[in-house]
């Protein structure tokens, strides 16, 4: 049975129960616990912590959600039994069925016939686990469903309890697992082998409140939840496993054409009793998926956050490869393998393929050139330990070339191989394990549980907000909650920072990349000016108050007025944010794909998924696209329609955004720009006035960002860069349309001037060399040159005069080394001739003894090395040192 069948036969079990159908949402959530959603039931969180009610029809829900854990990232591949993306299909019931519906519904799918839906399980091989004293859930298992009691056991919190990790719902869990059989383990049930006995369902009784404490039972039970509720996961990797008939997840349809893919670029062939290059094939096979999905929701490559992880993901991909016998690009077959297998779940892959294929190849040619510099810092570091007799590359040369330069510990380890030495692991491991300390605390502080909102959800209930904004800017509104610093108040006097919850308001919320309105709320003298409108549970609008003079009241009826000035400059910049996404896409295709938006009056940022620099002929064609749709005048719609319809008409949608059923489409020109949108718009494109593109940079890898000014702020602008031109027109005494080629012209003279004026320079320098040449000491058959410069000679310049130096030097071994005192530096260097370093001088050596007594530190060939203190006072001790050392040769 093929995965997206066992995904559909799992949905229409529970549609047909009566379950209300969710899309999975978006691997990333505004979550600042999560950097991507990691469990099944992180979507539903509001309604288990009771911030929100559940909005479904019957209380009772089903979805297959996309998940990822990226914790222990390096132990992906060295057991066949974990995916770092996984799919869990889950069911789940708000105060409805409890302990023997969530059985029952699982137990007959599982066992259910494959002509009636079900997958046709044997039920001799299915085993459950129970809390230890639950002793109703053991009871229905045996006298409801019949499953043998010597075929249930009962574990402890560690394994049959269940929690978010931090103070809230939790309750015991029942769990199902599958016998494949003795050639896989040992007899005796889960307790006795959780090899040969694989769980494939947890089923959540959540019936209680925690305190503080450790996920793993340091915590106490300190109450009961208002209404029992059910969360339950099913595996579809692992369901998967057993009804394909496969030794493990990785032989699976999803996963295996991408280790055949590798097979075939690599030359090696998949084993299992060859544990290196297995788990190097199934971190191929595991992080194609991943990088793909997470690609998918928008994320690209960046050394921070989401984007960091996708990175390593990608990189470990390269490396693996790299490892088994690939040597050119590899990510362009493995994506394209893994688009293939998961497309039947995922349909919208198909209209990402090639914005995905972008971002991943460049990623990998990013990293082959840090595969190529960091080969070389690893010639250096081991040259550097042969040159002193040792064998071992130090743990901590080992980290600094994975933390900081990102190259991999394990291609460390073979060119170590290669040249004869050994790494010191043992300090590596403990730099890496200090890294993941660092990392797990800085987490745990970040793990503080979710944002309190259940003050808000009596009106998120019951009073959502009644938005009229799009057609009014001014309304009479009833005072319906106060909220000062988290608690609710019946009043708010002067000075007051507040939050006002009305019953209807015309003032926008910030979403979809809109700042929240300004304006006013007014009764009588009391006056509260409105800084920023922001949403609760999409339903409740937030008005940030402060009060100017007078007080308020819970109850009271307001003036509640736009500030028709921010309303009108936020309409400009959101609806230019349309005509710079459309321009966009003629100009760079559609792959490149709005990936965020910031709008407030006069000004809009725009970020999209691209991976090249825009050049400047792009962004003016860019900038007259935009500006020729304001020319033309085009009437701005806006239609309200279903999610299917405004698909079906082509509208846009943005990365990671969830949307209902019901959504607002704005269309401008026909089919010049059509998006879903809630924002304020313009009702003519005219109305926008002229838009000025600034610029445009890079936000990570795979991602851009083009700033613009709308209206005033864009007028405001051109007559600034008019003003400029028309500046330095006068100054050089040229038409304005000529300033170009003007300014060329002095370029190039002004270059062409400043190479005379170096080479002028160097050769001043070379003249005034010959003197100290007459100062050279004879030390041990070496002739020596060791001066102080005069103060301000810069670093380069010592570089010239060393070499020069070392020049003059031709009837014998000869050293040169010179400093100086430049910019509050004590730069340095050292050259040696060619008979010197073949009586065993090495500059680098003799900079390196220098840098000791000036507070600094260099480098540099066995002929030529120099460096930087910051201690001249140390000057004379650092030649003497220098001196000594010669003489010892």
């Amino acid at each position: 049975m093929q995965t997206h069948e066992i995904r559909d036969r799992f949905t229409q079990h529970f549609v047909d129960a009566g379950h209300e159908a969710v899309p999975s949402a978006s691997l990333i959530l505004d979550d600042p616990t999560l950097l991507f959603v990691n469990a099944g039931m992180v979507p539903f969180k509001p309604y288990f912590l009771g911030q929100q009610t559940p909005p479904f029809e019957n209380g009772t829900a089903t979805s297959i959600q996309k998940c990822v854990r990226t914790l222990d990232i390096e132990e992906v591949g060295v057991t066949t039994r974990h995916n770092t993306f996984f799919q869990m299909a889950g069911n789940f019931s708000f105060g409805q069925y409890f302990k023997e519906g969530a059985i029952k519904h699982a137990w007959n799918l599982l066992t259910g016939s494959l002509e009636d839906g079900g997958f046709g399980m044997d039920p001799e091989r299915l085993w459950v686990t129970v809390y230890l004293d639950d002793d109703e859930a053991a009871e229905i298992w045996e006298k409801t469903i019949g499953v043998p009691k010597e075929r249930i056991q009962r574990l402890g919190m560690e394994d049959n309890f269940w929690s978010m990790g931090i103070p809230g719902p939790c309750g015991p869990c029942s769990e199902i697992y599958y016998d494949r059989g003795p050639e896989y383990g040992n007899e005796g049930g889960p307790a006795a082998d959780d090899n040969r006995y694989m769980e494939i369902w947890n089923l959540v009784f959540m019936e209680s409140i925690r305190g503080e404490g450790d996920k793993k039972g340091g915590f106490e039970i300190v109450g009961e939840l208002p209404k029992k509720n059910i969360d339950t996961g099913m595996g579809v990797e692992r369901v998967a496993c057993i009804l394909q008939g496969v030794e493990n997840v990785y032989e699976t349809d999803l996963l295996r054409p991408v280790i055949d893919a590798a097979e075939k670029l690599t030359g090696t062939t998949y084993k299992d009793d060859e544990h290196d290059n297995a788990v190097r094939f199934r971190v191929i096979a595991d992080h194609s998926r991943t990088g793909m999905m997470i690609m998918l929701d928008g994320v690209t490559p960046s050394n921070e956050g989401r984007g960091y992880i996708l990175r390593r993901l990608l990189r470990r991909i390269v490396r693996s490869a790299r490892l088994l016998g690939a040597t050119g690009g590899v990510l362009e077959t493995f994506m394209n393998t893994i688009m293939d297998t998961m497309t039947p779940s995922y349909p919208e892959i198909a209209e990402s393929r090639e914005r995905i294929l972008r971002v991943a190849i460049n990623e990998e040619r990013a990293f082959l050139k840090t595969l190529e510099s960091g080969t070389q810092r690893f010639d250096v570091a081991a040259a550097a330990v042969k040159s002193e007799g040792e064998n071992v590359l130090s743990g901590e040369q080992a980290f600094e070339l994975h933390d900081t330069y990102g190259f991999p510990i394990d291609l460390t380890l073979e060119m170590a191989r290669e040249s004869g030495l050994d790494v010191d692991m043992e300090a590596f491991d403990r730099e890496m394990n200090e890294q993941r300390s660092r990392a797990k605390a800085d987490n745990k502080a970040k793990k503080h549980g979710a944002a309190d909102e259940s003050v808000y959800r009596e009106w998120v209930d019951n009073n959502p907000t009644d938005f009229v904004g799009y057609s009014e800017l001014e309304l009479d509104s009833n005072v319906i909650g106060l909220v000062r610093d988290g608690e609710k108040v019946n009043e708010a006097v002067a000075g007051d920072e507040v939050e006002v919850i009305l019953d209807a308001t015309p003032m926008y919320a910030e979403s979809g990349g809109q700042l929240g309105d300004r304006g006013r709320l007014v009764i009588g003298d009391t006056i509260l000016n409105v800084n920023d409108v922001q949403k609760i549970g999409k339903k409740l609008y937030v008005h940030k108050a402060t009060v100017q003079n007078g007080g308020l009241d819970l109850g009271s009826t307001v003036h509640a007025e736009v500030d028709e000035k921010w309303r009108h400059g936020a309409r400009q910049a959101h609806t230019a944010t349309h005509l710079i996404h459309a321009a966009l896409r003629q100009v760079l295709g559609p792959t490149a794909v709005q990936a965020g938006s910031l709008n407030k009056p006069g000004y809009l940022r725009f970020d999209f998924n691209y991976t090249e620099q825009l050049s400047e002929a792009q962004l003016d064609e860019i900038t007259t696209i935009a500006n020729q749709a304001v020319d033309a005048d085009f009437d701005v719609n806006t239609i309200e329609t279903t999610l299917d319809k405004a698909k079906s008409m082509g509208a846009l949608a943005l990365f990671g955004e969830n949307y209902g059923n019901d959504v607002r489409v704005v269309e401008i020109g026909g089919p010049f720009s059509v998006e879903l949108c809630g924002g304020t718009h313009v009702t003519h494109s005219s109305q926008i006035g002229p838009i000025a593109v600034l610029g445009e940079s890079s936000v990570g890898s795979g991602a851009r960002r083009i700033e613009a000014y709308s209206g005033m702020d864009s007028f405001r602008y051109y007559s600034k860069e008019a003003a400029l031109a028309s500046g330095l027109a006068a100054e050089l005494k040229t038409p304005t349309e000529q300033l170009p080629e003007r300014i060329a012209a002095l370029t190039e003279k002004l270059k062409a001037a400043e190479k005379e004026i170096t080479a002028l320079h160097q050769a001043q320098l070379l003249a005034n060399t010959g003197d100290l040449v007459n100062q050279a000491e004879d030390i041990n058959d070496f002739k020596v040159i060791a001066v102080e410069l005069p103060e301000g000679t810069p670093a380069s310049d010592l570089r010239t005069i060393a070499q020069d130096l070392r020049g003059r030097i031709q009837d014998r071994p000869g050293v040169v080394v010179v400093a100086s005192q430049a910019d509050g530096k004590v730069p340095f260097a050292v050259s040696a001739n060619k008979a010197a370093v073949e009586k065993g001088i090495k500059s680098g050596d003799l900079v390196k003894t220098f840098g000791g007594y000036v507070d600094g530190r260099g480098g540099g060939k066995p002929d030529l090395a120099q460096g930087s203190g910051a201690d001249a006072a140390g000057l004379q001790e650092a030649f003497r040192a220098v001196k000594d050392q010669i003489a010892d040769k």
